[in-house]
């Protein structure tokens, strides 16, 4: 077929496909409109992995990648979202912060997003109903836990609903010709951590000022001779500041955990994960028993971390993620043996397991 022909049989198709989208829809109203009745929540994390999951198994070898459908179906899914009921997703920001990217990357374009300006005011936003998700990073690959982000679950009623794995690309923005004129580097405490030895050898002359964000570190450059930032390329892009290095974390596969939040957990799936926080008690071994009932069942433990509970010294909160849903009746038994053994145990979500991407 010559070119016109082939340009005709790619309209044909794409008249299929928008009404196939659009059969889709009229199911997704429905569907929409039963959860509300019934009280459920219009994001619903347990069906979104599954339908990724699908996307793996019909994904051809010589068609689109599997990463290419997933970018659409995103898409696809954002807008029966917003069809559905009108989301809010409150974020870390301002605007192109890793954060915001790793929302987009979960919710789409087609939902509402509002920046705050502290971990504290997207939990708050979350609990007042004022957004319905939130998303918070949880740890990186380099630096490894935020602090800020575990001691807002000692309080807190909200739920882990969903994680999200996000590839963090840092680079240098400035108005500077080259790196010899940047006398100060604007960027977040744990941006420098990533890019230390970058730094060390680029700009040793240059002073690193600790800024609240990556996008407000890329404003603060904008306004000064001789600044730069460190950051998303969206940063840059929004703040019209050219990229000077890019990629110049210190380590290539720099990967940051993020967690949604929300007042509910969803139904259990083929392969979920669960968080929890305990307090044990302070004897000899108390350690040890706590993650006895974790071996005797067989439970698949794939991280712990301890933060000080700051309200007695050398007490310590321990933060336990392993593999199961809490609905599951070996994780059930499991803490049920847990709670007997430490002062308590409190769920902080079950939520499908995403596991970190592969290069």
């Amino acid at each position: 077929m010559d070119l016109t022909h082939l340009r005709k049989r790619i309209d044909e198709i794409d008249q299929k496909i928008i009404g196939l989208l659009n059969d889709r829809t009229k199911f997704v109203r429905e569907v929409g409109a039963k959860k509300i009745a019934a009280g459920k929540a219009v994001y619903a994390p347990e069906r979104e992995s599954e339908i990724y999951r699908k996307i793996d198994q019909l994904a051809e070898t010589k068609g689109l990648p599997k990463d290419a459908l997933k970018a659409i179906y995103r898409e696809i899914m954002s807008a029966a979202l917003a069809m559905e009921k009108p989301l809010t997703i409150a974020y870390l920001g301002p605007e192109a912060t890793f954060t915001h990217l790793a929302a987009l990357s979960k919710f789409g374009s087609s939902v509402e997003y509002r920046p705050c300006i502290s971990f504290t005011e997207v939990f708050r936003e979350v609990e007042m109903g004022r957004a319905d998700y939130g998303v918070v990073p949880i740890e990186n690959s380099i630096e490894g836990a935020v602090n800020h982000t575990l001691d807002m679950f000692i309080d807190s009623d909200l739920k882990i609903c969903s994680e999200i794995f996000y590839e963090i690309s840092h680079s240098l923005m400035t108005n500077a010709p080259d790196l010899k004129r940047v006398r100060r580097v604007y960027s977040k405490a744990e941006v420098f951590g990533q890019c230390r030895m970058w730094l060390e050898t680029n700009l040793h002359h240059a002073g690193l000022v600790e800024a609240p964000s990556t996008a407000a570190a890329a404003q603060r450059a904008v306004q000064e001779d001789g600044a730069a930032a460190i950051g998303s390329k969206l940063a840059a892009t929004i703040n019209n500041l050219p990229v000077l290095a890019e990629a110049i974390q210190d380590i290539a596969n720099n990967v940051t955990r993020f967690l949604v939040i929300s007042k509910q957990l969803p139904a259990m799936t083929k392969h979920d994960k669960t968080s929890v926080v305990v307090s044990i008690r302070d004897k000899v071994g108390a350690l040890y028993e706590m993650l006895l009932p974790i071996k005797k069942h067989k439970i698949n433990m794939t991280k712990i971390e301890s933060r000080p509970s700051k309200k007695k010294a050398w007490d310590y909160y321990f933060f336990i993620d392993f593999e199961g849903h809490v609905e599951n009746p070996r994780v059930r038994k499991m803490l049920s043996e847990m709670e007997r053994k430490v002062k308590f145990v409190k769920v902080l979500g079950s939520y499908p397991a995403t596991g970190e991407p592969k290069d």
